[in-house]
């Protein structure tokens, strides 16, 4: 399902849970919430001024209307 996704950290974070390294999702785009699956490498070469989407197959698309709501100043 295709979802328009803010742009946040592009990385996932490190956590231990029980003993064991495990990497939870920050860029909103993981399958496997909340832990990472390597998602956030498309979202390299985004800028940080716009909004995208992506759709089942990871093709990034631009937002061309403004969501003033959840666009970063």
């Amino acid at each position: 399902m295709a979802r328009i996704v803010r742009r946040t950290a592009m990385e996932p974070s490190s956590v231990m849970i029980d003993g064991k390294e495990q990497w939870l999702c920050r860029c909103g785009l993981s399958r496997n919430q909340p832990f990472c699956d390597g998602s956030h490498k498309m979202t390299r070469g985004e800028a940080s001024d716009k909004l995208y989407w992506y759709d089942d197959g990871g093709e990034r698309h631009e937002v061309a209307e403004h969501f003033p709501d959840i666009r970063s100043a």
